[in-house]
């Protein structure tokens, strides 16, 4: 229990670590810094320098705590998937991490293919989370939670089988769309509902079923 709360703690200072490289960056920083992108790439959203540096690693190691509180306080903590439970706390610290580098180099006037670089990562994401579903126990913070998945020992595992091989495949989808220079903004919504949709569609069939 010591070394899971040292943990946490650790991701969220990690998540905060951009600030430094903010401070140190300061002066060289644009008053207006664009910290929001279209789906194509384009930046349509601004805030001020402090806002740049400091929002964005203070709200992901807020993120890091709370995901850090609840997981720790699942009454089925017993059954969580050690490595869901990692991916889970270190994620926040990551997005803060990737997306600070983006934001600063971007406004230092380096360029980056944000529009390719998005969905390789939430591929490989979901690659890495749909590898672990179909080990993960029931639990109240890890997994598809949906009412009948819950009461149904049976029915979570079926579900999250089928899910944990629908997000690799999506997940590889991406990649491969991106890479070849096919992916369109809008496809990621559309995947992303699709496979949090047809799993919990599933879950619910397998529901009317008994199971």
């Amino acid at each position: 229990m010591k070394n899971k709360k040292l943990e946490i703690i650790l991701a969220a200072v990690i998540a905060l670590l951009p600030m430094i490289a903010g401070v140190i960056l300061y002066d060289r920083l644009p008053d207006q810094i664009a910290t929001h992108f279209g789906l194509n790439g384009e930046a349509d959203g601004w805030s001020s320098r402090a806002a740049a540096v400091f929002m964005l690693p203070a709200v992901m190691a807020g993120v890091t705590l709370l995901c850090g509180f609840s997981l720790s306080t699942d009454p089925k903590k017993q059954n969580m998937n050690p490595a869901l439970r990692s991916i889970g706390i270190w994620s926040a610290p990551a997005v803060s991490i990737l997306v600070s580098a983006f934001i600063l180099s971007n406004a230092l006037g380096y360029t980056s293919r944000i529009e390719l670089i998005v969905p390789v990562a939430v591929g490989l994401l979901f690659i890495l989370i749909g590898n672990y579903l179909p080990k993960t126990k029931q639990s109240y913070t890890m997994g598809i939670r949906l009412p009948w998945t819950l009461a149904s020992e049976e029915n979570w595992n079926r579900t999250h089988r089928l899910a944990g091989f629908l997000w690799v495949a999506g997940g590889g989808l991406m990649i491969v769309l991106s890479l070849l220079h096919l992916w369109a903004g809008w496809l990621i919504i559309v995947v992303v509902t699709l496979l949090a949709l047809i799993p919990a569609i599933y879950s619910y069939l397998l529901y009317r079923k008994g199971i």
